[in-house]
């Protein structure tokens, strides 16, 4: 084994060039921290919303288990207060990478300990992925960089689990990785190894997958130890191992992890992808051709007895002998409790839906759950339109033999009378998803009247909430798409809302824009779409609704109507990939952006002529990558402009820069609100650098001071989107990259 020190060290006693620099941040953080002001923040309530990709329960407390996101972090279950916990929110932006989550361990010997293995993707702009490790439930933790990456929102995201704790010494763990083969750690986590036995199959191609965007290495996706193979107190020998490839692919060791041999008789051809024990010492498999989510057009179920070296496919509906079965097995679980009570589910079995089944004489007979089923959704109406698909890890509580749960790509559903099947009986669920929220907002607009919030939201349209705490059904259909990605509001007649998204094929003739003058509570389709491009991209209302300017996605030109697309115009000076926004005040007055060059444009008739903003607005824009541009909420032909790496800016439509936001350092986001008691100032919220210290920040006097409103518990990774709202003093909402949308509020008793 290769050591290498993955920890997080004390600091060094620091030279003077240290202690300056310590001194300068240190100053940075007192300037962001001195005038903070108390918010508390909720989660606007849409319930789930993404994918739950793995689930732990600890073996020797009741009512504790953990769930693992592919974009959203980790939650504890609070099983008093029957609601997730986040673990993850104090991540800051520089470390969005760790919000996926690619793994998750409890220690079976101690109900305080759980790791993570953090890391969203294995792309070259990606960092290292790294294990946080707590003694506290989650409540702490603290981080061992590694030396690789990993792929929490990546291929084979759903299988597990890759990090195990050793049942009998909990200093021991393990982590397979994706694509640096086997690693060890003999001190809870802290410092971890490459185990060099490791078969080489792990880093080869077999164990590599594509889907349409790029490779991916999948390499070991399971650790299992064998508990009656060792004693309390002393490392257990015996573990297995799984990799990711259709070749040998389940390997054993009996000495720790020092050496490793295939297990011998095991099925080939397919890809496994979990692994569990039952209380007889019997191994139950799962297989995919792929390793998933994306697709699996074939996979088995197989059962292995290491007392017999025996093994047997138990698969609940048997594989076509010649071709493939058009979808594959994602997961099976065994009731800690009764070795012969199996759950199996397949996967990516789209039509007509997927199937979840279970089994009371270990594998033999299976009956089919969902057609014994009923799902209540009233805690989260928008359910009622999605099928269960992706169930990547089915769990049965080893106190409740009733209690079931399995995840899908939009929540967890659960049960508490499972064997009510048994008897001939109906099995109920319940969406468990209170208090985890895991949508990834698009567009957010809080208009002067009617709804406080709307939202165009990856994977769900979109919501209009008049109640935030409260789980509301998506934008009335028609239409209905699979991706909101952009809204807008006629600021001066704010029943106008106009969004645009997208449909997966096939979609039809259906149009991919639509607007409401109701405020978001009825929608009517477009007439028409412009004569090129996909839909999406971004939309924008005038001032007056008189006007609708839209950039389609992958379309090479800009369009505008003013008859709700009966005709389509196409834009003078515009071209591809840009931003489009309206002026709040003037309906004459549009505005476009490119958010990775920084280039801005201007219109002042209407939409029809575009023409660059120069000058030294624009001049100080150019080459910005990720661009934010707003247009003031009080004053005509008035730009803020702000970059990730850049200053911030306000400046007019001719290109005059007329005012430089001092201090502002990067910016990620950024909104206005209403004003202050007694001010007629709009609030200010900026998400990004102050003085270098990063978090979200609010101004009462068009930034000539500032105040900090988040801690450093409220991190939430980086944020993506943040508007104030116009009609309540102090209050902002906010998306993240995978935790879903924030309110926040000045906590009680704070003052302005």
């Amino acid at each position: 084994m290769a050591g290498i020190d993955t920890g997080r060290r004390g600091r060094a006693r620091p030279g003077w060039r240290a202690a300056l620099a310590v001194c300068l941040l240190a100053f940075a953080a007192s300037v962001a921290a001195e005038d903070a002001v108390p918010y508390r923040y909720a989660g606007v309530r849409i319930g789930g919303g993404g994918f739950v990709s793995g689930l732990v329960f600890h073996p020797t407390e009741k009512g504790l288990y953990y769930a693992r996101t592919d974009v959203g972090g980790a939650y504890r279950w609070d099983d008093a207060a029957k609601r997730w916990v986040p673990l993850t929110d104090w991540i800051e932006a520089k470390d969005e990478n760790l919000l996926g989550i690619d793994s998750l361990a409890v220690d079976p010997s101690d109900p305080e300990r759980v790791y993570l293995a953090a890391g969203t993707y294995t792309a070259p702009q990606a960092g290292n992925g790294a294990v946080l490790r707590s003694a506290d439930r989650g409540r702490h933790f603290e981080r061992a960089d590694m030396p690789f990456k990993m792929g929490g929102n990546e291929l084979g995201r759903g299988n597990g689990e890759r990090l195990a704790v050793d049942p009998h010494d909990g200093r021991v763990l393990f982590l397979g990785s994706r694509g640096a083969g086997l690693w060890r750690s003999e001190d809870y986590g802290a410092h971890w190894s490459n185990v060099k036995s490791f078969p080489a199959v792990s880093t080869s191609p077999s164990a590599i997958a594509e889907n349409k965007w790029r490779r991916q290495a999948i390499g070991i996706v399971f650790v299992t130890f064998e508990p009656a193979s060792g004693k309390p107190g002393k490392p257990t020998p015996t573990l297995y191992a799984g990799v990711s490839t259709q070749e040998t692919s389940l390997f054993r060791s009996d000495d720790g992890g020092g050496t490793w041999k295939p297990v011998p008789g095991q099925p080939i051809g397919l890809r496994p992808n979990h692994m569990v024990r039952g209380g007889d010492g019997a191994y139950y498999l799962s297989y995919g051709d792929e390793p998933g989510p994306d697709t699996m057009h074939d996979g088995a179920v197989w059962k292995y007895e290491p007392s017999s070296g025996r093994w047997t496919e138990i698969t609940p509906w048997p594989r076509p002998k010649d071709g493939q079965s058009g979808y594959g097995w994602g997961a099976v679980a065994v009731d800690p409790r009764d070795p012969k009570v199996l759950m199996t589910a397949t996967f990516a079995h789209y039509t007509p839906k997927d199937e979840l089944f279970r089994s009371t004489d270990g594998g033999a007979h299976w009956t089919a759950v969902f057609p014994r089923s009923e799902f209540e959704h009233s805690t989260a109406t928008w359910t009622r339109d999605h099928t269960p698909h992706w169930l990547a890890s089915i769990q049965i509580d080893p106190y409740d033999p009733d209690h079931v749960l399995f995840v899908t790509g939009y929540g967890i559903w659960a049960s508490r009378d499972m064997r009510a099947m048994d008897r001939g009986g109906t099995v109920h669920w319940a969406f468990q998803d209170e208090g985890l929220e895991e949508t990834v907002a698009l567009g957010l607009i809080s208009p002067p009247e009617g709804a406080h919030l709307l939202s165009a939201i990856g994977d769900l349209d979109g919501y209009r909430h008049d109640d935030l705490d409260t789980a509301q059904l998506q934008f009335a259909a028609p239409p209905r798409y699979a991706n909101g990605e952009s809204i807008d509001v006629a600021q001066a007649k704010p029943a106008l809302i106009v969004r645009s998204g997208f449909l997966r094929k096939p979609f039809g003739p259906a149009i991919r824009a639509a607007w409401s003058e109701d405020g978001g509570r009825q929608w009517k389709a477009f007439a028409s779409e412009p004569p090129e491009g996909e839909g999406a991209g971004s939309i924008a209302i005038a001032a007056d609704g008189s006007t609708v300017v839209w950039a389609p996605r992958n379309a090479s030109h800009v369009y505008l109507t003013h008859d709700v697309g009966k005709a389509w115009t196409m834009v003078e000076g515009l071209g591809p990939n840009l931003r489009v926004l309206a002026d709040r005040i003037d309906a004459k007055r549009f505005y476009a952006y490119d958010r990775q060059s920084g280039a801005l444009f201007a219109s002042r008739d209407g939409g029809t002529h575009f023409t660059p903003i120069d000058g030294e607005l624009g001049e100080a824009s150019r080459g910005r990558a990720q661009t934010r541009v707003q247009a003031s909420p009080d004053q005509a032909g008035v730009l803020y402009v702000g970059s990730r790496d850049g200053e911030w800016l306000r400046g007019s439509q001719d290109g005059r820069v007329l005012k430089r936001f001092a201090g502002v350092t990067g910016v990620d986001a950024f909104g206005f609100g209403k004003a202050a008691p007694g001010n007629h100032t709009p609030t200010l919220f900026m998400a990004g650098r102050l003085r270098d210290a990063q978090g979200i920040f609010r101004s009462l006097d068009d930034g000539a001071s500032w105040q900090r409103i988040d801690d450093a518990g409220h991190r939430y990774g980086r944020i993506s989107h943040l508007v104030g709202d116009p009609r309540i003093f102090g209050r902002l909402y906010f998306a993240t990259s995978g935790r879903g949308i924030f309110y926040g509020d000045p906590a009680s008793g704070a003052t302005p």
